[in-house]
């Protein structure tokens, strides 16, 4: 390859064609125009020198570039390294000298070190040195031939390389966070709270932003953040022109950059009258283009003037699209919502129906997650000889499936109860149907059958929560309900039965039905979530549509619920003119081995609320006496009813009614006998007892008088309050020819047989 010495031919490459060098004035003067230049002259010219180092001699020669680069004269160095202290701070001698120490080490053939240098006049010069280490035939070093060369240049190029490092770090950030922040954004109302919300503007790195979509030709401000004022009226809303910025980018598709609050103006002067609710600083208004459609447009403001670089221009581009496509999907996210929402308020009653001797309210609520719709209903459905069905119940899943599953559920459990089943069939029927729709989805649920007349209801549920029950004098009671699989796994596991539990509610009382939205919050245990119904239910207002707002504002509405809910109060009506009787009832099936623990179990805890003290044990004990009486010498079972007597002594009263006429007489056992104490016990405990017709049965009463408590103020008069309480429990089933038994069960008292009256001796159904 031969070497070049005339001047290029016309293919040559030539830096200045084409380009417009800028005069300046030459600071090496003493290079002639052609003089060829020498290697040390080439090196000085670019701040370069060079260096000899005798490693057995100790002495360094530095050529007059390297003296230049170290700011030293010929006569400032005698040829020792220490010499160079005078320049060469000592944290940055000992930088140098652990990079050569460490190539020596290692047996590197050379090192490289960057140190810095202060000069005569006190400034410091980044500087860089090089060299090469040759060692002699034994491997021991002995020389160093190396460069030093000026690198203030070179690393304030690296620090505006980390800078711009740093900013594309920055970019990237923001545009994650914006990503992520937006993913989670479901509506389009969920996107201006992203937008206008805590931090919202700052990250897109601005101020203060506008927000606006394109609607049916026009373009609609939806959100503002960091302004001053609210945004003009009759700029809400306006037509796709050039007049206004935002709707200038989204006709036409083109994005604006300004520095100034006086380039925005000059360029709309329809802002003019606004120009103090603006930002003095730059703007940046962006087109929403998704799927090649413009949605609308996006406006951000800085506080400060600049001139947007290429890169930030870039970035806003880039955020923009983001944006678009999360409204966009936003959307079609309200769109579909709305169709399900709208499918599934056609599945739920338009209309709660009257009930006779009672007042009824629903509240329901969609869920806010997933498009707001979900399996929850609700249903009051009128029933054969004026007693009305009840029900609330919760199919899985917040999507439209889930809603469809509902609506023909809810239908079907309708048509069965309408016909009068009892409550469960009515859900033996209803688990068949959902098993047979060949769903996925289970469903929980709570059928109550109520007879407002008596306030007899009986109760069903599958999987789902109890009733609440509250009294006229805010005793709360959630009674223990047995219950059964949700509908559709009970009839997949065969398990399809449904225990039914009879309740009582005693006028002006209230029954709570609720699906699980109510009660349970994610993160929180549902047992708090009960205790906090319970003392909303006991401190809210008496009227029923107040009471089911209240509880739909604190418990669902302001937690924010992920949960859809569904709430239905029931309110038996009082007769005012009469004074009311706490009472606790509650029916033992004749075959139910269980039956008088619990009833014991609901006396000890009914007992405590009226605070009876030492008599509590006393009503225990004739009560399980007294049951026990009617289920072995009776063919029936026994329905147990507790009042708390009003008048200047309290008093309770406990009375066993059994379908047996046959009149109950006392017994002298032996004193080898295991039985027949059983009214010897009732008359040493109680303070008076007997016996009276009911119906074609009989009941054994008995009464206590309570002493007042010494530490608590004497009881109100109960003749004078409007005082109700309903405390019940659940029971193995009520047979059907128990019906006249229940509705003779408030006769009046008749008159109670006197202390130990005079009964027969013995008789086959004589108590234990």
């Amino acid at each position: 390859m031969t070497r070049q010495t005339g001047p290029p031919d016309d293919k040559g490459y030539d830096p200045r064609a084409d380009r417009h060098p800028r005069r300046v004035e030459e600071d090496a003067p003493g290079v002639s125009h052609h003089e060829p230049i020498g290697l040390r002259e080439r090196l000085s010219l670019n701040r370069m020198g060079t260096f000899d180092w005798d490693l057995d001699t100790g002495f360094m020669n530095l050529d007059p570039g390297a003296l230049d680069v170290f700011d030293l004269r010929a006569e400032e160095y005698d040829g020792a390294p220490l010499s160079l202290v005078s320049r060469v701070p000592a944290e940055e001698g000992l930088r140098l000298d652990a990079a050569l120490s460490q190539a020596l080490q290692d047996g590197s053939s050379s090192y490289g070190a960057y140190f810095r240098v202060e000069c005569r006049d006190g400034t410091m010069r980044w500087t860089h040195s090089q060299g090469r280490i040759l060692h002699d035939d034994g491997g021991l070093p002995y020389r160093i031939i190396g460069i030093v060369r000026e690198a203030s240049s070179e690393l304030a190029d690296s620090a505006l390389l980390r800078s711009l490092q740093q900013e594309r770090r920055r970019q990237t950030v923001m545009v994650q966070q914006i990503t992520a922040a937006l993913a989670r954004a479901l509506s389009v109302a969920d996107v201006t709270r992203v937008l206008t919300g805590t931090g919202g503007a700052r990250r897109f790195g601005a101020d203060g932003l506008v927000l606006g979509l394109v609607e049916g030709g026009r373009f609609e401000i939806i959100a503002a953040a960091g302004l001053e004022g609210e945004v003009p009226d009759d700029m809400m809303n306006s037509r796709l022109d050039d007049t206004l910025p935002l709707s200038d980018v989204a006709s036409s598709r083109r994005p604006c950059f300004l520095a100034t609050r006086g380039e925005l103006i000059a360029r709309y002067p329809r802002l003019r009258p606004y120009s103090e609710a603006l930002p003095a600083g730059s703007s940046a208004f962006l087109p929403l283009i998704a799927q090649d459609t413009v949605i609308g447009a996006l406006g951000l403001f800085n506080a400060e003037p600049s001139v947007q670089s290429t890169e930030e221009k870039n970035l806003a581009l880039a955020l923009a699209g983001v944006v678009a496509q999360s409204v966009q999907r936003a959307t079609l996210f309200d769109q579909e919502r709305e169709f399900a929402t709208g499918l599934q308020a056609t599945m739920l009653p338009r209309r709660v129906p009257a009930i006779a001797g009672g007042e009824v309210t629903v509240r329901y609520h969609p869920a806010s997650v997933g498009r707001d719709i979900g399996g929850d209903w609700y249903d009051v459905v009128p029933l054969p000889q004026g007693r009305t069905g009840l029900v609330v119940g919760d199919v899985q899943g917040h999507d439209t499936h889930a809603a469809a599953v509902m609506g023909q559920l809810r239908i079907a459990l309708r048509a069965y109860a309408s016909e009068g089943h009892s409550p469960e069939t009515v859900l033996v029927r209803a688990s068949r149907f959902l098993a047979e729709l060949e769903t996925e989805r289970f469903a929980t649920c709570t059928y109550i059958q109520a007879d407002m007349e008596s306030g007899a209801l009986h109760v069903a549920r599958a999987g789902h929560l109890g009733p609440l029950i509250s009294d006229g004098s805010g005793h709360i009671d959630w009674p223990e309900i047995r219950g059964g699989l949700p509908l559709g796994l009970a009839t997949g596991f065969g398990h399809d039965h449904f225990p039914e539990t009879q309740l009582f509610l005693e006028p002006g009382s209230t029954l709570l039905l609720c699906t699980d939205g109510l009660v349970e919050q994610p993160g929180r245990d549902i047992s708090a979530g009960i205790d906090a119904l319970s003392a909303a239910v006991r401190a809210g207002p008496p009227e029923l549509d107040a009471l089911a707002d209240q509880l739909s504002d604190h418990l669902w509405a302001e937690p924010g619920s992920e949960d859809d809910m569904a709430l239905l109060l029931l309110h038996r009506l009082t007769d005012h003119r009469a004074a009311i009787t706490p009472r606790m009832r509650l029916h033992v099936h004749q075959a139910d081995p269980a039956g008088t623990a619990e009833v014991r179990s609901a006396l000890r805890r009914t007992l405590d609320q009226w605070r009876a003290g030492e008599v509590s044990h006393n009503v225990e004990v004739a009560a399980s006496e007294l049951i026990a009486n009617a289920l072995t010498h009776t063919e029936s079972g026994a329905l147990v009813t507790v009042e708390l007597l009003p008048g200047a002594q309290r008093r309770i009263r406990l009375e066993v009614e059994d379908r047996s006429s046959q009149w109950p007489r006392r017994r002298r056992p032996g004193e080898t006998a295991t039985s027949g104490r059983g009214l010897l016990l009732v008359e040493a405990l109680a303070n008076r007892w007997g016996a009276e017709p009911r119906g074609s049965g009989k009941a054994l009463w008995c009464e206590f008088v309570v002493p007042d408590p010494p530490d608590l103020p004497d009881p109100p008069d109960l003749e004078s309050t409007d005082l109700a309480s309903t405390v019940v429990r659940e029971s193995m089933g009520v047979p059907p020819e128990s019906e006249d038994l229940l509705e003779s069960a408030d006769l009046p008292d008749s008159a109670g047989l006197p202390d130990s009256a005079g009964l027969p001796d013995s008789a086959d159904s004589a108590p234990r």
